[in-house]
């Protein structure tokens, strides 16, 4: 299959970030790394993944296993919920860290707030300092609000370059997006579809498709990209992944952009962060 070159953008920090992912969620340590090794032979060079995920060590072998070179490869990982707190973020990293098999990550995120047990800055903190010490090369948060993202600037002076949000047609989240790109943060998106893949059976999506001769994944993904996101679609097939990341050269009108924003019904499919546990 043929290789797609994926722009990228530049986050608040000065370092660049590919326009568009692999997520790795909720594939085991084989079928990760059978789907990351593809992945980035396909052109894929930012692959997402999660300490609770419990597959960094099948990406980190892809990783290894692949002639494209680690530094050319952007890699996400994020601190699980048992591990909130400035002590307890510092070792949660290191358990990252030698699971994947890296020197280094590209970018690390705190995977929820979890604002029930109020360590969620502590860890920011934590963050902060492996910042400092080049372990995280770049540090974001994921599943924040704005309000959360203030407190955090607030006691800490230092903001996030990126927030990973649930956002696909059915759940826009305009204002977050904007409150956002306000304040210079990138929006990655997670479920980039919605459930499964019910954004690619809207059907307005399904009428853009036919109209660019593409497939409504490919629409939907489009529909991310030129709202300014950074969608991680996942997939362990090839032939959809090659898919995925072919979205680069079209562009939908902003007609048709405004036609898939209208498809928004506030239908949230994963947590409320203000009230979500996951450790």
């Amino acid at each position: 299959m043929t290789m797609t070159s994926v722009p990228t953008v530049r986050l608040s920090d000065g370092r660049l970030m590919p326009r568009l992912g692999l997520g790795t969620y909720p594939m085991d340590d084989a079928t990760a790394r059978t789907a990351v090794r593809g992945a980035l032979g396909l052109g894929y060079r930012l692959i997402d993944t999660a300490a609770s995920y419990g597959n960094e060590a099948g990406v980190g072998q892809a990783v290894a296993d692949s002639p494209v070179p680690r530094e050319e490869v952007f890699l996400v990982t994020k601190l699980r919920g048992a591990r909130h707190g400035f002590e307890e973020a510092l070792r949660g990293f290191e358990e990252s860290r030698a699971a994947l098999g890296v020197g280094y990550v590209d970018l690390y995120l705190i995977h929820w707030p979890l604002p029930c047990r109020r360590k969620y800055v502590d860890a920011w903190r934590a963050l902060i300092e492996l910042r400092e010490r080049g372990l995280a090369r770049s540090i974001g948060v994921s599943n924040f609000t704005p309000a959360m993202i203030e407190r955090l600037v607030a006691e800490t002076g230092v903001r996030p370059v990126v927030n990973q949000i649930e956002m696909h047609p059915s759940f826009t989240q305009e204002a977050t997006h904007i409150w956002h790109a306000d304040h210079g943060i990138v929006t990655m998106s997670y479920s980039p579809f919605g459930r499964g893949t019910g954004g690619t059976r809207i059907p307005e999506v399904v009428r853009i498709a036919e109209a660019h001769d593409r497939t409504p994944a490919q629409i939907v993904l489009r529909w991310h990209v030129q709202s300014g996101a950074v969608p991680i679609p996942k997939s362990s097939c090839e032939e959809r992944m090659a898919e995925n990341i072919d979205v680069f050269g079209f562009e939908l009108s902003g007609e048709e952009m405004a036609r898939i924003d209208a498809q928004d019904s506030g239908d949230r499919q994963q947590g409320d962060p203000d009230v979500h546990e996951e450790f």
